[in-house]
């Protein structure tokens, strides 16, 4: 196992997290997938999406960089954290059961496992 695969395997410990992956911002290329990976949906449409709304957002004036975009639907939290590195970020993507998870909490530890995969 890999540093990434090891890092993506400590964000599925959190309660309720059902898969998570880590890919491309640029490319929308996975790199690596823990847990339901059907879940976790495309990585070139995650990509097509943290670009969407980095954009927008610069329009509307925010300055600085995209750290995280959670999008709830009536069952699941699709969360999604920027890891910077450089020119070329990467994606930490979590899919979660909206039922057991605790947002705040698996957002923390998403946020102490983008560290760990640069490691």
């Amino acid at each position: 196992m890999n540093a990434a695969e090891a890092a993506l395997s400590g964000a599925l410990a959190s309660p309720g997290v059902m898969g998570v992956s880590l890919v491309d911002a640029v490319t929308g290329l996975h790199y690596a997938a823990v847990g339901d990976t059907d879940a976790l949906g495309e990585g070139d449409e995650l990509a097509e999406t943290v670009a969407l709304i980095g954009d927008r957002l610069n329009q509307a004036g925010a300055v600085g960089e995209l750290e995280s975009v959670v999008v709830t639907s009536a069952r699941f939290h699709h969360i999604t954290t920027v890891v910077p590195r450089g020119q070329d970020p990467l994606l930490l993507c979590a899919t979660a059961d909206r039922d057991r998870t605790n947002l705040a909490l698996v957002m923390r530890h998403l946020a102490d496992q983008a560290k760990a995969v640069l490691t």
